[in-house]
């Protein structure tokens, strides 16, 4: 039961998060590492990955669905944590210090998180709550 709630909130937060970087990728523009080719479009590309997975998360009827969107929103999470450094890098470096580190700090930390949750809810894992056998 907590597994399913988990993943119908989790699916509208990317989805939420896709729709904002397609309608307005100027934020997700700024904290881009600057090696990233082609920044636009991976936004773009991003928005649409994310998208993606949210619905496949979400969808009832098909486990490898699921569980495809599960591993892709992982993986996305865990790509897109080079941008959320740069942006903590730069935004600390700011003259009034940007958001501080009570902001990046837990960001940064929920990380993990986030990853564990989307092959969680995705029904890839069941670590930690399988019983031992």
């Amino acid at each position: 039961m907590i597994r399913g709630a988990l993943t119908y909130l989790l699916a509208p937060f990317y989805a939420y998060a896709g729709y904002r970087h397609i309608a307005g990728p100027e934020p997700f523009l700024q904290i881009t590492p600057g090696w990233v080719p082609f920044p636009e479009t991976v936004i773009l590309l991003t928005g649409i990955a994310e998208i993606a997975g949210a619905a496949a998360l979400a969808q009832p009827w098909s486990t490898r669905l699921r569980r495809a969107g599960g591993i892709g929103l992982a993986l996305y999470a865990l790509c897109v944590w080079p941008a959320n450094l740069n942006h903590m890098v730069m935004d600390m470096a700011r003259a009034d210090g940007g958001w501080g580190l009570g902001y990046h700090i837990p960001r940064m930390l929920a990380q993990p998180g986030l990853i564990w949750l989307a092959l969680w809810t995705g029904r890839v894992t069941d670590w930690p709550f399988r019983k031992r056998t």
